[in-house]
């Protein structure tokens, strides 16, 4: 039996016979027999974080012929069902690799059939993290002999699996696990969740690189490994040490080493032949409330280059100086090679979630466009310290609303567009960097567009090198921002949306710092006559569930990088059937509004792909989803394919045997699923040039 049983038990089983036999695993297709194969060896296909494949044998005249060709379920890995089933899997030699399941297993699957080939499990007792689901996926690594899937559970233990039989590598660490909490310039609590990761490991050359979601407790450095022993390599202090640079940046004593938070849990990028790794940095304790953290702070909500191989700091640039919005980094920058004003510039490409775009520079940091210090406004939380200015790109333009006026609330009809300003009167509206308000009975807070969650999230965007493209979904949704104080008169920070019904923005009687964001949509109150008269309380962003801002809910965009232009931007997804029936909208024409939610672009040779985020009732009566495909060149959707649930990780695609396969997560209520789609054989051929067929 491939297990041990101690205080934790690890297993890892083919899925050809029992847990007692040997593990068997399928061989690697040779390049010869099949020499149009693909793989797709990293979370976004290469280090680049393109998500790019040239590929086109699913295209915008046959993409409506697509069918689901394999499922698998996530439902029995773990003791409660998956509804958020984020990864992004692997392709390598015909076998896909991914991370699944509430425990975060991982599993190998047969490339064509979805067979379980393989599964790791390891059952990490009383440990927990900072993050848990099934993570966004694994990282491989092969010397051309060796295969090794490297891949961090939920309670930040990373492990080397061997890639042909799932096997923990004991040439890594500890039987093919290090434990991260270990080695880390700090001190940790063994078992409490005070740290974790959810993004996939990056590894470049033979090192592997590792970042955090610590917090408030913990700080989140980040570090390099040897992926062959799992010997530490490397370490940087995203919240400087005295004597590093950056320290000079927190302006009172003792507040840096005090500090928590500051880590890179977004996705990472590389470039092998600069010999640098990208890293973008969250915001420290707390996202929207930063009495403990006065100065600029580095290297907070900036992007950071680091050596491979040292881990020394190359370059940096702070995107948000002292955060106040929870604008972490949430995504890789793109590599890409562009030409500006006639000029060769070998660049990074940064979406954020405040719907800015940082082309920089990627071997020195330098912005390609103009990025001026522009003045913000100074708020008014006692002891708070305010940057005057914030770095505001000339180019591209913003790809999300920014900022909110009375012109962004939602006008459906008269009586509509009255109740919204009534409600906003309770909230300040301002531009991007207004500052959080302190709270009060009459100041509910301020509203912020992106809200918190952005604009672009951890999923990030796709590029087409040929062309310069680059693709993002945007969320467009109102949230709160606030400061309140607490009873204790400490700081009391608590973020992210509040509990359904419930706002609670002070945490009780004034005395102490309190941070607030979010906000409820559809809550209705017992006895109360209409969504037009509800009481007016905190945390109200809808008018019975009508979202308070303007619609589109979502948009994919299409940005020029090489001319700084916006080429294209269509709303996406159909409109919710909350809206389309809503009875205060009955006998209205709406325009598509799209759907709010969190997505990432797929592009290949011709398409851009992408599903939806929210259920809603088609034609046919059913009540489901679509993988959506558009015309990367003009924004033209091609085509759109029903799924029973709505996609929730990023979808990939690869080429195996003849086939263009594009596989995606998907989740609901009732558990989560890994989906291969493919054309049929007879649209395969009938598609195909005349020497093929």
């Amino acid at each position: 039996m491939s297990s041990f049983t101690r205080r934790r038990m690890m297993v890892t089983t083919s899925a050809a016979g029992l847990l007692g036999s040997m593990p068997v695993s399928l061989p690697a297709l040779a390049q010869s027999s099949a020499p149009k194969d693909t793989n797709w060896l990293h979370y976004a296909n290469d280090l680049s974080a393109s998500r790019y494949a040239p590929l086109d044998q699913i295209n915008g005249d046959n993409f409506n012929k697509l069918e689901m060709v394999w499922r698998f379920s996530t439902n029995a890995l773990g003791p409660n069902l998956d509804a958020d089933y984020q990864a992004t899997p692997l392709f390598v030699n015909g076998k896909v690799y991914c991370t699944a399941g509430y425990r975060r297993d991982v599993v190998c699957l047969d490339g064509a059939t979805g067979e379980l080939l393989w599964f790791h499990r390891y059952d990490e007792g009383r440990r927990s993290g900072s993050r848990g689901g099934p993570g966004l996926g694994v990282a491989y690594w092969s010397d051309g002999t060796n295969e090794r899937i490297v891949y961090v559970t939920r309670s930040y233990l990373m492990f080397s699996l061997d890639a042909k039989t799932g096997r923990p590598d004991p040439a890594f660490g500890e039987n093919g696990m290090i434990d991260l909490r270990l080695n880390d310039d700090q001190e940790m609590d063994p078992t409490r969740g005070i740290i974790g990761l959810h993004a996939a490991p990056l590894v470049v050359r033979d090192v592997v690189v590792v970042g955090a979601a610590p917090t408030a407790s913990s700080k989140g450095y980040i570090r390099g490994f040897d992926v062959k022993t799992g010997q530490r390599k490397w370490i940087f202090h995203t919240i400087p040490r005295k004597g590093e640079v950056g320290y000079d940046t927190w302006l009172v004593p003792g507040q840096a080493e005090e500090i928590g938070n500051g880590g890179c849990w977004a996705s990472m990028s590389a470039d092998d032949e600069l010999g640098l790794v990208y890293c973008g940095v969250e915001s420290f304790a707390t996202d929207m409330e930063g009495v403990g953290r006065q100065g600029p702070g580095l290297f907070g909500e900036s992007l950071v280059a680091l050596d491979i191989e040292t881990g020394q700091r190359k370059w940096h640039y702070q995107m948000v100086h002292h955060g106040l919005w929870d604008r972490d980094v949430p995504c890789a920058g793109i590599l890409c090679d562009l030409t500006v004003d006639g000029k060769a510039v070998k660049a990074i490409a940064q979406p954020s979630k405040q719907g800015y775009v940082y082309v920089l520079d990627r071997t020195n940091g330098k912005p390609v466009w103009p990025i001026p210090e522009v003045k913000v406004p100074k708020g008014h939380v006692p002891g708070e310290w305010y940057s005057p200015t914030q770095p505001m790109p000339t180019k591209p333009p913003p790809f999300a609303k920014q900022g909110v006026s009375e012109d962004d609330l939602v006008d459906f009809t008269p009586e509509i567009a009255a109740r919204a300003r009534e409600i906003a009167k309770h909230y300040q509206l301002g531009p991007l960097y207004a500052p959080p308000p302190m709270l009060s009975d009459t100041v509910f807070g301020a509203f912020n567009l992106p809200g918190m969650q952005g604009g672009v999230n951890w999923p990030g965007g796709s590029y087409d090198p040929q062309t310069g493209l680059l693709y993002v979904f945007s969320k467009h949704q109102i949230g709160i921002t606030g400061v309140g104080l607490n009873s204790d008169g400490k700081p009391a920070p608590r973020g992210g949306p509040p509990a359904q019904g419930s706002f609670d923005s002070n945490g009780g009687a004034f005395g102490g710092f309190a941070s607030i964001t979010g906000g409820n949509h559809g809550v209705r109150f017992p006895g109360a006559p209409d969504g037009l008269h509800d009481p007016i309380v905190r945390g109200m962003i809808s008018i019975e569930g009508i979202p308070l801002e303007k619609p589109p809910y979502g948009t994919v965009t299409a940005i020029d990088l090489h001319k700084g232009t916006i080429a294209w931007q269509v709303t996406h997804g159909e409109t919710p059937d909350h809206i389309k029936n809503h009875r205060l909208l009955k006998g209205l024409n709406i325009p598509r509004t799209g759907q709010s939610g969190i997505l990432g672009t797929l592009t290949t040779r011709s398409l851009v792909v992408l599903g939806d985020c929210g259920l809603f009732t088609d034609e046919q009566g059913r009540k489901g989803a679509r993988l959506r495909a558009y015309d990367k060149a003009t924004g033209a959707e091609k085509g759109a394919v029903f799924m029973d649930k709505v996609q929730t990780g990023v979808a990939m695609t690869y080429m195996h045997k003849g086939k263009q396969y594009i596989v995606t997560a998907i989740g609901s209520s009732y558990g989560a699923d890994l989906v291969a789609f493919a054309l049929p054989d007879a649209a395969i051929k009938a598609s195909a040039p005349n020497e093929e067929r």
